[in-house]
């Protein structure tokens, strides 16, 4: 590994990214700035096609986390994490060698990172620090501390672009075999980069689940009928008149969430 290093960029917010990179041209020696990624899903497209050495990520992102988008890497770089966690919080990163930078990342705090990378790399031992970030308790730790934002869309790739679908447009989800798709209410079809469980955990409580396959706007149910075996056949609101057939183990669940 030589220097400078390719280096990704991965923030929400437009600020955060315009001042690291300018704070980084000081750094030139060290850091090579490839490109940069304003969400999780984003980051991890640009991550897997750039390869890149290293990468200043924001932990606290829309729906496609931080630490969700390292998980999905098949090749792990040096992590320098973006925080506005408290001091408590950030003696945290530091019992578990991860370097970080608080908010808002400051000059010499920058620099700081900049001798300790080019030290790392210089005694050959990149692969030991860039796995570190990635050991289950500290993933489960970080889980813990993120706060967490409200959600409005959901980023989907179509082509070479990204595009944001706003929930309220959103009528389902359903997974497929490994992939998850939503449904839009004029009848699109877009396939994620997510899981039903974490868009369980992350989507707001309009969507609910109704079976193992699938979630549902609950304000586009037009609909409820009773199925055999505890079941119920939910017809949306949606262009297509789409009809679901609940899981007999959510049925209660439904009940109450519907008050049926």
């Amino acid at each position: 590994m030589t220097l400078p290093l390719r280096t990704i960029l991965v923030d929400d917010e437009p600020l955060a990214i315009s001042r690291l990179r300018r704070l980084l041209t000081k750094h030139r020696d060290i850091f090579e700035v490839m490109g940069d990624a304003s969400n999780g899903a984003e980051g991890l497209t640009l991550i897997e096609a750039e390869r890149p050495d290293v990468i200043f990520l924001d932990i606290e992102m829309p729906l496609l986390n931080g630490f969700e988008m390292l998980s999905r890497l098949t090749a792990m770089p040096m992590v320098v994490f973006a925080t506005a966690f408290d001091q408590y919080a950030i003696r945290a990163f530091e019992e578990n060698s991860v370097d970080y930078l608080l908010k808002p990342v400051e000059a010499d705090r920058l620099a700081r990172t900049a001798k300790k990378i080019q030290a790392v790399v210089e005694r050959n031992d990149l692969a030991k620090m860039a796995s570190s970030p990635m050991s289950d308790n500290l993933m489960r730790l970080l889980a813990q501390m993120q706060p967490k934002k409200e959600i409005y869309s959901i980023s989907v790739k179509t082509g070479e672009k990204i595009i944001l679908i706003p929930l309220s447009d959103i009528a389902y989800f359903e997974a497929e075999d490994k992939y998850v798709f939503l449904a839009t209410m004029d009848g699109q079809k877009f396939l994620t980069t997510y899981t039903l469980t974490t868009l369980n955990e992350k989507l707001p409580d309009m969507f609910i689940r109704v079976s193992r396959s699938v979630m549902v706007n609950r304000h586009k149910i037009a609909e409820v009928h009773k199925h055999f075996d505890g079941k119920f056949m939910l017809a949306l609101n949606d262009k297509k008149g789409t009809k679901l057939t609940s899981g007999s183990t959510y049925g209660e669940a439904i009940r109450q969430l519907l008050e049926l």
